[in-house]
C-alpha cells in the first residue's frame, strides 16, 4: 500500500504526477466488505490532502490576483490536477458502487457516486481544464479594475461606503463610477463568457444531456427538486414577494421625499440619518464579531477565534484582491478560511456572519469520519450562512459587544430583514437568466444576453424604481455578478436556502436556545442524510410554493412593524 503524508501541507507542491500513485493504488488494492471501511478512509484522507492544497492555492490567489506565482500555483491545481483527478474519483466511486455496500450514513454519499458515474466522460478532462483557466483569467481581469475617484485609484467595491452618502449626486456618482470599469469592458467579458459557455455546452453533450442547464442539475446532485420546480419558485417570488417589495420600496421613497426611487437610493438611509459604519479597523471588526458569536453559542467564539489565530481571516477589501467572499475549509487541518472584501460599511456586517456560518458549518461536521459525509449541497450549505445572519442580529448592539448602539442596531436589523425580501428578486432572475441561457441558442448572443437580463429584471423587481436611461449600469449588473462565469447555476441554492433560514429564524421567535440547538443539530449531520430530512431536523421545509413563501413574507412584515415601533 503507498502510504500517504502526514503532513497538512505535504500536496503544496504537488504536481499530478505526484498524486496519480497514490490513486492508482487505490483502484489496484483489493476491496470486500471486510477491508472497505479503512479503502473510504485513506481515499477520504487523499482528498483532505489534495483539498487542503486546493483550498491554500486558491485562498492565496483571491488575496492577490497579481502574484504570479500564486497564479501559477491555482492554476495547477484546477487545470492540471482538478479534472485529472475527477477522472480518477470517478474509477472510486465505480468500486464502491459495484461492491454494493451501503452503511448507515453513507446512503447519500453512494447516491451522488452512482450519480457523478453516470455523469462523467473522458472527453470532459480537457474541456474542465480549459474552464478553470477561463475562470482564472476571469478573476484576472476582474482584480485589475479600478476607478478614479476624486483623483485616487480605487476599487469598483470601494465604491459602495459612497452609496450611502446623503447627498444624492455623490451617490449617482458612486453607483456609475461602480459599474463604469464593467461596462468598459462588457466585450471582452462577454466574450470571455462566450468560450466559457462554448465550453458547458460541449461538457453536457459529451455527458450525454441536451443542453448544460440539465447537466449542471444533476452535476449538483439535486436529487430533491427539479427545473420545474425552479420555475415554481420564480412564479411564487412573483406572487408573493414582489407585492412586499413594493410596500419596502414606497415606504423608502416616502422617507426620502423624492419623486421616484433611483438605483443609487437603495443603500442610503431613507431617514437621512448618517451611514452605518460598523468598525474602526479589521481587528476591531473581528473582535466584535467574536462577542456578537459568543451570545449566538459560546461554542461559536472559541471557533472563529480559532480561525483569526491561525491567520484564517482576510477581510479588507484592496486593489489586486478577487471581488466577492467565500469561506473554504482546510479538511486536514479541520480548518475552515474566510475571504471577503470589507469596506466598513452595515453590508460587512452581513457578510462576515454569512461567511461565518458556514465556517461553523465545517465545525459541526468535522467529527464525521470521512470528507464525503461533510459536505451537503449548497442548498443546506447554504442555510448555515443565511440563518447565522438572522440569529447573530439581536447581538450586534453593544450591549453584546456588538457593532453598533441601540438605535443603529434597529436599522441595521431593519435592513437585513428587507435585504432578505427584496433577495428574492434578484435570485429569481438571477437564476431564470441561466436557466434561459443554457436551453436556448440565443444564449450565445452577447446582445441577446443583455436584452434578457433586462426583460428578466423589469419582470422580478417591478417598477418601484426607475431605471430609465441607466441600461448599460443595468446589464454591468449581469456581468458583476462572479457566479455567472465561476460557479453556473450556483444561485437558486441561495432562494432555497433563505427560505430554510427564515424558518429557522421564526423559530427563533418563540424559543431561540431551541432553535440554535435544531440549526447545529442540522449542520452537524454534513451531507450523512437526505436534503429534506436535513431542513426537517432544523426545523424547516423546502418550499417552491407561493404560499409557503408568502407566510415567511408576513413573518418578516409583522417583525419590521415592531422595529419600527
Amino acid at each position: 500500500m503507498t502510504v500517504l503524508p502526514g503532513s497538512a501541507d505535504a500536496f503544496q507542491n504537488a504536481s499530478w504526477s505526484d498524486l496519480l500513485p497514490f490513486y492508482e493504488e487505490l483502484a489496484a488494492r483489493p476491496l470486500d466488505r471486510g477491508n472497505v471501511e479503512s479503502w473510504l478512509q485513506d481515499w477520504s484522507t487523499l482528498e483532505s490532502l489534495i483539498g487542503e492544497a486546493t483550498a491554500l492555492a486558491n485562498f492565496a490567489y483571491a488575496r492577490n490576483t497579481a502574484d504570479s506565482k500564486a497564479e501559477e500555483a491555482q492554476l495547477r491545481f484546477s487545470s492540471e490536477i482538478a479534472p485529472r483527478a475527477e477522472e480518477q474519483r470517478t474509477k472510486l466511486q465505480e468500486r464502491l458502487v459495484k461492491l454494493g455496500y451501503v452503511r448507515a450514513g453513507l446512503e447519500t454519499t453512494v447516491q451522488r457516486f452512482r450519480n457523478q458515474m453516470e455523469l462523467f466522460s473522458p472527453a470532459n478532462v480537457p474541456l474542465q481544464t480549459e474552464l478553470a483557466k477561463l475562470s482564472t483569467e476571469w478573476a484576472k481581469v476582474i482584480g485589475a479594475m479600478t476607478v478614479d475617484w476624486d483623483g485616487q485609484e480605487m476599487t469598483p467595491a470601494r465604491m459602495a461606503p459612497f452609496l450611502e452618502d446623503n447627498d444624492r449626486q455623490v451617490r449617482e456618482r458612486a453607483f456609475r463610477r461602480m459599474y463604469e470599469p464593467y461596462i468598459e469592458q462588457r466585450d471582452a467579458l462577454a466574450n470571455l463568457f462566450d468560450r466559457m459557455y462554448d465550453l458547458r455546452q460541449a461538457v453536457a453533450k459529451n455527458a450525454g444531456h441536451q443542453n448544460y442547464r440539465d447537466y449542471a442539475h444533476l452535476e449538483k446532485n439535486r436529487f430533491d427538486y427539479t427545473p420545474d420546480d425552479c420555475f415554481r419558485f420564480h412564479e411564487a417570488v412573483e406572487q408573493a414577494v414582489l407585492p412586499a417589495v413594493k410596500r419596502l420600496q414606497e415606504r423608502r421613497r416616502s422617507h426620502l421625499g423624492v419623486d421616484q426611487l433611483r438605483p443609487w437610493d437603495q443603500l442610503v438611509d431613507p431617514k437621512g440619518r448618517a451611514p452605518l459604519r460598523p468598525y474602526a479597523d479589521v481587528s476591531d471588526f473581528i473582535r466584535h464579531a467574536g462577542d456578537v458569536f459568543s451570545h449566538v453559542q459560546p461554542d461559536f467564539r472559541r471557533e472563529f477565534e480559532t480561525m483569526a489565530n491561525a491567520g484564517l481571516l482576510d477581510l479588507d477589501n484592496r486593489k489586486g484582491k478577487a471581488p466577492g467572499g467565500f469561506c473554504d475549509s482546510l479538511p486536514v487541518r479541520k480548518l475552515p478560511l474566510i475571504f471577503m472584501n470589507a469596506v466598513n460599511v452595515d453590508d460587512d456586517v452581513r457578510t462576515l456572519l454569512h461567511e461565518a456560518g458556514h465556517s461553523f458549518h465545517v465545525f459541526e461536521t468535522a467529527d464525521l469520519p470521512l470528507l464525503f459525509e461533510r459536505h451537503p449541497g449548497a442548498e443546506m450549505a447554504e442555510v448555515a450562512s443565511m440563518a447565522m445572519e438572522l440569529l447573530a442580529a439581536p447581538y450586534i448592539d453593544r450591549e453584546h459587544g456588538g457593532f453598533y448602539s441601540d438605535a443603529d442596531a434597529v436599522r441595521s436589523r431593519r435592513w437585513l430583514l428587507e435585504r432578505a425580501v427584496i433577495f428574492f428578486t434578484h435570485c429569481a432572475s438571477v437564476d431564470a437568466f441561466q436557466q434561459w441561457m443554457y436551453t436556448t441558442p440565443e444564449g450565445r448572443d452577447a446582445d441577446a444576453r443583455d436584452r434578457k437580463w433586462l426583460e428578466l429584471r423589469r419582470r422580478f423587481e417591478g417598477d418601484s424604481v426607475n431605471w430609465s436611461g441607466l441600461d448599460a449600469e443595468r446589464i454591468a449588473r449581469w456581468y458583476y455578478q462572479p457566479h455567472f462565469f465561476e460557479f453556473p447555476f450556483y444561485y437558486i441554492e441561495y432562494g432555497i436556502a433563505q427560505l430554510g433560514a427564515l424558518q429557522v429564524w421564526r423559530n427563533s421567535l418563540t424559543n431561540r436556545g431551541e432553535a440554535v440547538r435544531k440549526y447545529r443539530e442540522a449542520l452537524a449531520l454534513g451531507a450523512s442524510r437526505p436534503l429534506p430530512e436535513l431542513y426537517k431536523t432544523a426545523g424547516a421545509r423546502l418550499i417552491f410554493d407561493s404560499e409557503g413563501m408568502r407566510e415567511l413574507i408576513e413573518v418578516v412584515e409583522e417583525e419590521l412593524a415592531t422595529l419600527d415601533a
